[in-house]
């Protein structure tokens, strides 16, 4: 019986990319984006800041847990870009989705310990961050990523990781004050997206968006344990943070100054590498806070 060429052919391609895959999940997992930490001088104080720790995420942290006992509420003002960050992003659209996502996923994970207030209303705890650096990812590389990373996911049993080029980065420093302007806890925090665990979305900010409730994640965990945080969380996350990440009504009005998750929708939108732009949703106009004039 004569062998059929095609299913020839296709089983030498087939072993031809098995034996490949190795060797393209190993570039992925070499492939990062550096993203240096940054002080832009707008923390109360710096030196209360430990000593560098990390490899994903790097990081220098302090916090005060004895006094963040007692704390009953906290306001979130909206986060800002710094110069250097702002250079790098020109669309304030695009700058401000970024922000609303940082503070959106900060302020649901704190609904789980405390009262969100307004920004501007009075609070035991105001937290304040700052953009301090972006790595803008590159979107004609992300395009071609997500085309061979779903492509060879509907050929292969698995799809081959994301190209390590044209990465995208996120640095930001945040604080936490109490009433009389202490600083309570504060983080100066940098990260840079890579091949394995980020998926390429074809925008600009498009890994600075992802990356920006993992910086939420990280400093809402050491608020709310009153200690710098080791290790993953591997604790399941709260009903309330649920329905949120669903785009459902979140705990407390407050958070909806910063808009919904995008939901279902929007993690389809990822895995196909679609911009955050086509499905986030932008907070209520009439919640956007108005910071006061700085002496």
């Amino acid at each position: 019986m004569r062998s059929n060429p095609f299913i020839s052919s296709f089983s030498k391609a087939s072993k031809a990319v098995s034996l490949a895959l190795p060797l393209a999940f190993a570039a992925a997992a070499a492939g990062c984006s550096s993203v240096p930490l940054k002080e832009s001088g707008t923390l109360s104080t710096y030196s209360n800041l430990g000593a560098p720790k990390g490899k994903l995420s790097k990081s220098r942290a302090y916090v005060d847990g004895l006094s963040l006992a007692p704390i009953k509420t906290v306001a979130i003002e909206p986060t800002r870009f710094g110069f250097a960050a702002a250079s790098r992003i020109k669309s304030p659209d695009d700058r401000a989705m970024v922000s609303n996502a940082l503070d959106r996923a900060l302020c649901i994970s704190l609904s789980d310990r405390y009262q969100m207030v307004a920004a501007g209303e009075s609070a035991d705890l105001t937290i304040r961050s700052m953009v301090t650096d972006i790595v803008p990812t590159n979107k004609t590389m992300a395009g071609v990523s997500t085309v061979v990373t779903v492509g060879t996911g509907f050929a292969l049993p698995i799809g081959v990781p994301r190209l390590p080029v044209g990465l995208g980065g996120l640095a930001v420093e945040a604080e936490a004050v109490d009433k009389s302007g202490a600083q309570r806890a504060a983080m100066v925090w940098a990260r840079g997206a890579n091949s394995l665990q980020n998926n390429p979305r074809v925008s600009e900010v498009g890994d600075a968006y992802g990356l920006a409730s993992k910086f939420s994640s990280e400093f809402s965990r050491m608020l709310i344990a009153g200690k710098e945080p080791k290790g993953l969380d591997l604790s399941l996350p709260s009903r309330q943070r649920m329905k949120s990440w669903l785009g459902g009504k979140p705990k407390y009005v407050a958070c909806d100054a910063f808009g919904r998750e995008p939901g279902p929708v929007g993690a389809v939108a990822a895995k196909y590498g679609a911009p955050p732009q086509w499905t986030e949703k932008k907070p209520k106009p009439a919640a956007v806070y108005q910071p006061s004039a700085q002496p």
